[in-house]
């Protein structure tokens, strides 16, 4: 597993990078949603109090918070640009191919994603940061996540092109926004993992699938395109639940019953 550094994502660099997240959002109706431009921050909560990755949406008149399932992001063609030269943008591509780019400041007409763990709920049950994994990437081409410094370099946070699933840390009452990069046009169904501890101790954790659809076409399509990831066990679950160890435990067992068995028939027949 990959691990990405955590200091990509403390508050001080969210300071530098985003406006406020206000508070008390209402959850929004079920409903499907294309959202092609504005505000939108991936965010853990406690709605009904199971732990959940949520959008917060703020691009109505009022913030609401929506269930991944009912949202599509849509990175329209305008967000088409080319890879800049420099050994340090080669995880997007060769210099000059094409690259779509939601990026990590807001521009008008276009989305702007970014993640936060300033809901109330999660602020105030959350112990110290929250753990999101990118556990795998469906799409046609690459997708990277990754920061602008103050110099100029990019900090990746996620590289599709290599082995999932990664992580990074995200400070409890961060706001974060980074560029978000889609290497082809087409419908992108990126699976998403956020865990934390508790200030009591608990282990909570939620799996989602995030659709973003890039370029021409109609991106309501993604809602109706199935994910074909093969669920992973987290590097932090317990291994003993896993299949495999059930199996070999199970071979352990009967191999012992079968030596009771013939130890004890053997005892019989020398006996005799």
């Amino acid at each position: 597993m990959i691990r990405v550094a955590r200091w990509l994502a403390v508050p001080a660099v969210a300071a530098a990078l985003t406006t406020a997240v206000q508070d008390g959002p209402v959850d929004a109706p079920p409903g499907h949603v294309v959202i092609r431009d504005g505000h939108v921050d991936l965010g853990p909560r406690f709605p009904g109090g199971t732990w959940t990755i949520e959008m917060r949406d703020d691009t109505g008149g009022e913030p609401v918070w929506r269930r991944l399932d009912d949202v599509v992001l849509h990175a329209g063609e305008d967000t088409r640009t080319e890879v800049p030269p420099g050994d340090e943008y080669a995880f997007l591509g060769a210099p000059g191919s094409a690259v779509w780019l939601l990026p990590q400041t807001e521009r008008a007409g276009t989305v702007w994603p970014g993640w936060n763990t300033q809901d109330p709920g999660t602020a105030a049950r959350v112990d110290r940061e929250v753990t999101w994994r990118l556990r795998s990437v469906q799409g046609p081409g690459p997708f990277s996540l990754f920061l602008t410094g103050a110099f100029g370099a990019p900090q990746v946070v996620f590289d599709g092109r290599n082995p999932l699933p990664q992580e990074t840390g995200i400070e409890v009452g961060s706001h974060v926004h980074g560029n978000w990069a889609f290497g082809a046009p087409g419908t992108y169904l990126l699976g998403i993992e956020m865990s934390a501890s508790t200030v009591d101790g608990e282990q909570v954790a939620d799996r989602q699938v995030l659709r973003v659809h890039v370029g021409d076409g109609d991106p309501a399509g993604a809602f109706a395109v199935a994910s074909t990831a093969v669920p992973e066990t987290s590097a932090d679950e317990d291994s003993d639940s896993s299949p495999v160890w059930w199996i070999a435990g199970a071979v352990v067992v009967a191999g012992v019953v079968v030596l009771a068995v013939v130890w004890r028939r053997t005892r019989r027949t020398l006996g005799s």
